[in-house]
């Protein structure tokens, strides 16, 4: 119900303070791995529930992902979703043990901790820039961990806001690590799902309302 209200503009801004939450968390990240992280926000849209479940390959396709509430002046729900190679990938890394699997449920307290870590530097990352940027007092829950399909992970925050709302805020996160041996980028989702109230005091404290 939100969606026409919603412009470019408003998604360039999201974008942008996206970037920044960015650069907050790769400087973390860098200092946790000690070596250099560059992440970036390649693109922010406004998308159906729908079109969420296939942003994540579909609500069967099995995921690593990472839920947290949003408390204060902005209320709402939040998931980082990680494709499990990447997610795989990544910990491994972190905690220097190739044996870490989410896929087969291979994992110790450390590797499930150190994504816990990643979701909640992410995750912190974005909101104090949001945060930041409209002066509104913004408080993360502790992020849970679940690796299962995408559509059991995100449904139990589609129950709180899906009678009201039709639309989800999807930031696109590209990390990328020096010297990286896979040549390529951890890509993830983040799906930021404000309570209906709390689109218009974002965007009112943003001065775009």
């Amino acid at each position: 119900m939100y969606k026409k209200n919603i412009t470019s503009i408003h998604l360039d801004v999201l974008k942008e303070i996206g970037n920044i939450g960015a650069a907050h968390a790769a400087t973390a990240l860098s200092t946790l791995l000690n070596k250099k992280i560059e992440m970036t926000v390649p693109k922010v849209e406004m998308v159906s529930f729908d079109d969420m479940m296939d942003l994540a390959g579909g609500a069967e396709n099995v995921v690593a992902g990472i839920y947290l509430r949003i408390d204060g002046d902005v209320t709402g729900s939040m998931f980082f979703v990680l494709p499990v190679e990447q997610a795989n990938h990544f910990i491994q890394s972190l905690v220097q043990d190739s044996t870490v699997d989410f896929q087969n449920g291979e994992v110790s307290e450390l590797g499930a901790s150190a994504m816990q870590e990643l979701g909640n530097i992410l995750s912190g990352s974005y909101l104090s820039a949001l945060s930041d940027f409209t002066s509104l007092r913004i408080y993360p829950s502790v992020p849970a961990l679940s690796v299962d399909m995408v559509g059991a992970i995100v449904s139990f925050g589609l129950v709180e806001v899906s009678h009201i709302s039709d639309y989800v805020i999807v930031i696109d996160t590209a990390i990328t690590e020096e010297n990286t041996t896979n040549g390529g980028s951890v890509k993830g989702h983040f799906f930021l799902l404000p309570d209906p109230d709390s689109f218009e005091a974002i965007f009112t404290a943003l001065g775009l309302q």
